[in-house]
């Protein structure tokens, strides 16, 4: 089982993947526009995007943050937000990567997923 962090006590590990918004949408339960899926990951657009291309890539199974993904499962995901920024014409000009993790780093759904973000200048330091 993987770690939870402070957030999520154990007992409650079953709901949280039961409940898991992402989890829903790897099963098919809820719709997405998908971009390119692999046999561990699956990126789809967000839904609410902050620039032009607004890609989520996220493993098939439930991990909760980034620390708790084995590192050949982190490759994966980087790798297939490399495949989204190239398929969506973003990687030459310029693209982000992002990972929110924990409450304080901005994480609201707690399935590990990265942000993949172009199509315009994207400033620094973020929000």
């Amino acid at each position: 089982m993987a770690s939870l962090g402070n957030r999520v006590h154990r007992d409650q590990y079953d709901a949280v993947v039961t409940d898991c918004l992402f989890c829903r949408i790897v099963s098919g339960q809820i719709p997405a526009t998908v971009v390119t899926e692999t046999d561990t990951t699956l990126a789809f657009r967000d839904i609410d995007p902050k620039a032009p291309t607004h890609v989520l890539v996220i493993p098939k199974e439930h991990h909760p943050a980034i620390g708790d993904v084995d590192p050949v499962l982190a490759g994966q995901i980087l790798a297939t937000a490399h495949q989204v920024a190239k398929a969506e014409g973003v990687d030459e000009s310029g693209y982000r990567l992002v990972f929110n993790t924990g409450g304080d780093g901005g994480q609201t759904v707690f399935h590990v997923h990265c942000h993949v973000l172009g199509g315009r200048g994207l400033t620094w330091p973020p929000g």
